[in-house]
Formats: C-alpha cells, sequence, structure tokens
C-alpha cells in the first residue's frame, strides 16, 4: 500500500516462507504452477531464496498449444528450479466428452472455462503427492484479483500456502523488478495462456485503475478529502464483481450445531 517497501516485504516474506516449510522438514518442496506471467514468475523467484532451487518444483501445463509457453520455460531457466511440463490437452476433452453424455448437464461457457484452471489445480495436487518428500502447492493469487473474484474456486485460487495475496498487481510488478527478474515477465499483460484474452479484456478495467481504487478506500481517501481516482461508471463495475465474488475468499458455509 503507501509507501511499498519491496526490499522489506520480500525478506518478511521469505521468512514466513521459511518458517512455514521447515515446520515439515528441510526437505519439504513448493510445487507451482509456472504460466510465464508475473505473479508465477514472482512467487517462484522468492520461493527460490526462501528455500533453495532443489526445494521448489515448477509445473507447466499448457491445454494442447500454448503461444507463450517459451516465457514458462524462460522462468524456470532462469531461476534454475526443477521443473516438468503436463500437457493437461487429452484429461481436459476427456472430461468434457464425458460429462456431454450427461443430459443433465449443459456444457456452457464458463463450464469450460473453469474446467481447465480446475484440471491444472489437480494435476499440480498430483505433482505434489507425487513427490518423495511433503510438498505443498502454491497458490499464486494477488490482492488485486482476489479482490475482484477473478479467479476459479477450486481451481487457481485454491493451494496450500499463499505467495502474493497481500500484494496488489503493482506491488507484484515492484517486486518483479526488484529481484531483478526479467522485464518481458514481469510487465508482460497478464493472461491465462487459456482463452486467447488477457485479463484486463476479461474484466473491463485496468489494474491500474482497480488498485487505485482500493488504495483509496484502505488509506481513507473519502475522509481525508481527496479525489477519488476513478469515476462512478468503473467504481460500480469495480464493487459489483467484488459483491459477487466474495464467496472465493470464504470458508465453506456450514452448519453448526447450537
Amino acid at each position: 500500500m503507501k509507501n511499498f517497501n519491496a526490499e522489506a516485504e520480500v525478506k518478511k516474506n521469505i521468512e514466513y516462507l521459511r518458517a512455514f516449510f521447515d515446520k515439515f522438514g528441510d526437505s519439504s518442496k513448493a510445487v507451482i504452477g509456472i504460466s510465464g506471467g508475473k505473479d508465477s514468475t514472482v512467487a517462484a523467484a522468492i520461493l527460490k531464496k526462501a528455500l533453495g532451487a532443489e526445494r521448489v518444483i515448477g509445473v507447466m501445463m499448457p491445454n494442447g498449444e500454448q503461444a507463450d509457453i517459451s516465457d514458462s520455460i524462460k522462468v524456470c531457466e532462469t531461476l534454475g528450479i526443477k521443473n516438468m511440463t503436463i500437457n493437461i490437452k487429452d484429461i481436459y476433452e476427456a472430461a468434457l466428452s464425458t460429462y456431454s453424455l450427461q443430459d443433465q448437464i449443459n456444457i456452457t461457457p464458463q463450464l469450460k472455462t473453469n474446467l481447465a484452471p480446475r484440471i491444472r489445480m489437480t494435476t499440480l495436487y498430483a505433482a505434489a503427492q507425487g513427490q518423495n518428500a511433503t510438498s505443498f502447492v502454491i497458490n499464486t493469487c494477488n490482492r488485486s484479483e482476489d479482490y475482484v473474484g477473478y479467479s476459479t474456486k477450486y481451481g487457481d485460487a485454491a493451494g496450500d500456502i499463499s505467495v502474493l495475496q497481500d500484494w496488489l498487481v503493482s506491488e507484484v510488478i515492484e517486486v518483479g523488478d526488484y529481484l531483478g527478474m526479467p522485464q518481458e515477465l514481469v510487465h508482460k499483460a497478464p493472461s491465462d495462456g487459456l482463452c486467447g484474452k488477457t485479463d484486463e479484456d476479461n474484466l473491463g478495467f485496468r489494474y491500474a485503475d482497480l488498485d487505485a481504487w482500493i488504495r483509496y478506500n484502505e488509506e481513507g481517501g473519502r475522509e481525508n478529502g481527496q479525489e477519488c481516482p476513478i469515476d462512478k461508471e468503473l467504481i460500480d463495475k469495480i464493487e459489483r464483481k467484488h459483491a459477487a465474488n466474495l464467496h472465493k475468499l470464504k470458508t465453506i458455509p456450514s452448519y453448526r450445531r447450537v
């Protein structure tokens, strides 16, 4: 937020991650999906600093052909982390084929959009459980995405531990620059690598505007008489998404005995 200090934040995050993993032994590992975008790039870089390259495993999961798979490879090569490529196309198509046989399931665009991220998360857990040491799946969502629910429930929104969840998109970029990661990865237009559109195309607004709105609210901009950084129409759009997707950030509702 205000006066964000990338160096200090990285040091505290490294300490946090190291303490978490070392509770499970000095051979415990982190399994992280590598998309080639800023979030997985920055998260993987911090994990390497916290645990060492030998305890970080990158998993690339194209759904058939992925135009920017070379970016994912570059992340792993730059960091020197172990990695594997698991193409989810056959699993994805087999799932759609199986579901289409059920006359009570409509293969809607939303079903198809969210299926791939959920298969990817299943794949990450399979990779984690296939290791010879206790391994945990990394969540790479950031705070800006979480605010408007730009993630798939039990897909990329899942994981065992989150590295970036307290940082806005602009802060993740600042951390990436501080860590010296390749500019073309840190400043790459964010995309899921599945639908052919950027995150901002799908959202209908820029992360820069979303971050400005979050900062304005959390730093008491209205109370301090500051001019609102975005217009009312955009505020309404952001807040509708925020309200509609809050369920993604909460634990499962459950009955409790009185």
